[in-house]
């Protein structure tokens, strides 16, 4: 499986602790505006995004927390190539409840937190 997105981790915003307690990650480029900025995790792309979305099953790590894409919304991936924004909501959900967010299985949301760290790398893909 080829890698659709690989960025890392520039900066994270003090409510982000708060939206992944409720199995939400919002990732920004970096360059968002501040009010943004501060429910974001920013980011730098260092590989991609790739023309194709990424397939329900394909991984997803975020530093050391691994997952795997659930659903994706008709929306997320041209957001993704077109400002670097998308909405990752942990729930397992084969149908995102956004059209730009892409949904995951769920994880431990202390251990993503303490992943989320400025230098953290995140996979989509193999």
């Amino acid at each position: 499986m080829p890698v659709h997105l690989r960025t890392v981790v520039t900066a994270v915003g003090p409510d982000v602790p708060d939206l992944l307690e409720g199995g939400v990650l919002i990732l920004f480029a970096d360059g968002a505006p501040p009010e943004l900025a501060e429910v974001s995790v920013l980011h730098r792309v260092t590989d991609g995004p790739s023309i194709a979305a990424p397939a329900v099953g394909a991984a997803i790590r975020i530093g050391s927390v691994a997952t795997t894409l659930t659903g994706l919304g008709d929306l997320a991936w041209a957001k993704v190539r077109d400002i670097g924004h998308v909405v990752i909501n942990f729930n397992g959900a084969s149908a995102p409840e956004r059209p730009g967010e892409i949904a995951a299985s769920e994880v431990d949301g202390a251990a993503l937190a303490a992943a989320l760290t400025a230098g953290a790398e995140i996979v989509i893909g193999s």
